[in-house]
Formats: C-alpha cells, sequence, structure tokens
C-alpha cells in the first residue's frame, strides 16, 4: 500500500503526468462533442441517409453528384468570396483600431468597451437589425442617401445577388472586426515602449516604427488573430441564415447555410453532411496557412524570406 502511495504521489509530482491528468477534462469534451459530430459527418457524407431512414454506403457518389451541382459550386464561390473579402477588411479596421485605441486617449476604456459591443450582441439579434438597417422600403440608409441626394430611389440590399453579397460581408464586418481589434491591442500591450524609443533614438517615422517594429513583433497575434477570423467566417451560418436565408437565387448560400438546408430542410443527411464534411480542407489549408505562412522566422525579425 505504501509503495502505491509512493508510486503515485511520484506521478503527481512529475509536471507531464500532471499536465495529462488536468488535460484529461478537457479530452473528454472534445471527444464528445466535436470528434464524434465529426466521425457521424464524415461516415454520413459517404451514405444515402435521409431523416428518418438509416443509409447505405454510397462511397464518394455525393462528392461526385456535389462537384456538378450548380448551387454547391456557388456556394463555394461565396464562401471563399465572403470569406477573403471580409477577413481582409476586418484585419485592415482591426489593427487600425487597435493602433488607435493604444494610444493616450480621453475615455480610453470606455471607448475600448464601446468597441468591443458589437462582438457580444448575439448573432441573431445584430442580423435581425441589419435586416431592418437593409430593409427595401424602411431602409435608413437608402433614406439619408435620397435625403442627401445621392440616390433617386430606395436601394434594394437584399434582393438583388450583388448587393445581397456585399451587405452581408458588411454585417459579418460589423461583428467581427471587436475581436481582431482588442485582440491585437492586447498583443501591443505586450511590446514593451523602449523598443519604440530606441527606434526613435535612430531617427525612425512613424511608419518604419510600424513596420520593422510594430509588425514584426506582432506577427504571431496576427497569425493566430486571423486563423481564428477566417474560421469564424467561413463557417458563418446563424447571419446569413437569419438575414437572408441564402437567397436571393442562392447569392448569399455559404457552405455551411447550403449544407442545414439539404440536410434539415430537404431531408437528405448524407448530401448535406457530404457539404460540411468538404469544407474540413478548406478549413485545415488556413490553418497551414497560418503556421506556415505567417510564423516564418524571416518576417517575425522584420526581414525578407530566403
Amino acid at each position: 500500500m505504501a509503495t502505491r502511495q509512493s508510486a503515485l504521489s511520484r506521478a503527481l509530482d512529475n509536471r507531464t503526468t500532471l499536465g495529462l491528468l488536468f488535460l484529461v477534462p478537457a479530452a473528454v469534451l472534445l471527444l464528445l462533442f466535436l470528434t464524434y459530430p465529426l466521425g457521424l459527418g464524415t461516415w454520413l457524407g459517404f451514405t444515402d441517409a435521409k431523416i428518418g431512414r438509416d443509409g447505405q454506403w454510397v462511397g464518394i457518389e455525393n462528392f461526385v453528384y456535389l462537384w456538378g451541382d450548380a448551387v454547391t459550386r456557388l456556394a463555394l464561390f461565396n464562401t471563399l468570396f465572403y470569406t477573403v473579402v471580409a477577413s481582409a477588411i476586418k484585419f485592415v479596421l482591426g489593427l487600425w483600431l487597435a493602433l488607435l485605441l493604444n494610444k493616450h486617449l480621453p475615455f480610453k476604456a470606455i471607448l475600448r468597451a464601446v468597441v468591443l459591443l458589437p462582438f457580444i450582441v448575439p448573432t441573431a439579434l445584430s442580423a435581425i437589425a441589419f435586416w431592418w438597417i437593409y430593409d427595401s422600403q424602411f431602409s435608413i440608409i437608402s433614406w439619408s442617401l435620397l435625403r442627401l441626394g445621392f440616390i433617386s430611389e430606395y436601394i434594394d440590399f437584399l434582393g438583388q445577388p450583388w448587393h445581397a453579397r456585399f451587405a452581408t460581408i458588411a454585417a459579418n464586418i460589423w461583428r467581427g472586426v471587436p475581436f481582431v481589434a482588442i485582440t491585437l491591442l492586447a498583443g501591443l500591450q505586450t511590446i514593451s515602449p523602449s523598443y519604440y524609443e530606441a527606434a526613435s533614438l535612430d531617427g525612425a517615422s512613424d511608419w518604419q516604427q510600424f513596420r520593422y517594429v510594430t509588425l514584426p513583433l506582432l506577427t504571431p497575434i496576427i497569425a493566430v488573430v486571423m486563423t481564428f477570423s477566417v474560421l469564424f467566417t467561413f463557417t458563418d451560418f446563424q447571419l446569413i441564415y437569419v438575414l437572408t436565408r441564402g437567397g436571393p437565387l442562392n447569392s448569399t448560400h455559404l457552405m455551411a447555410t447550403l449544407s442545414f438546408q439539404r440536410a434539415i430542410s430537404g431531408g437528405s443527411l448524407g448530401e448535406g453532411a457530404a457539404i460540411a464534411t468538404a469544407m474540413v480542407p478548406f478549413l485545415l489549408a488556413a490553418i497551414l496557412f497560418s503556421y506556415f505562412g505567417l510564423q516564418r522566422r524571416a518576417w517575425q525579425q522584420g526581414g525578407s524570406d530566403k
């Protein structure tokens, strides 16, 4: 008995063993709520399962069909366009806001809280608010532009395909910029002022300080933030579903909303699961780009790649 207690005591004193024990609860939760649903969804993607009926194994038949499906290809284009444009603008605006909030401003704490508000508002409420803002008859944007003389009639934001695409992107940017800004601001707070003092003594301009001090030291944070931003944007569902339901003419359908429509509304679980499974390679590509691209040591040090 004493030997067992001694062995247990030695195991608990080992930092590796203790760390693994602390990871067990999180690992169990991930296994139950992430690994199992992912595995089940992948399995269903290779079957012809319907709601209320077990499916039979059909191999890659669902994926072959989806490759030739015009709506699925349109949803893929919409998803990539939505993700690239929204993520790029969120990064630029978020970095600008982070640099601004990092300065000595009056009421800085209140400004930071105000910037964070769009991110903490429930997505469904944000989508409903934008639905009213974009309304074809009562839009405040159209009303303001009409009174200012910039337009002659109300804009149908959600009734025209390209109008709807940019309208949903704008709503996503409004929600996502605070996350990028606050996270990058936290990264800026970790940069020692002594670096900027040394750069100023060397005669560096504000742009040179940003290029050779701020950006290299902030790059690891940028890599993490943009990875999460791309993942959140690529898998966006609530905003699109509440705002447009994928319309008009499927012009705002993303892979996530189309998967839900085919699997739940349409009853084709296998087809919907195949669409969801097809998203995985793109998500992995985003993660690998962050790891191998944004975290290169030469860029972090302000140098050029060899």
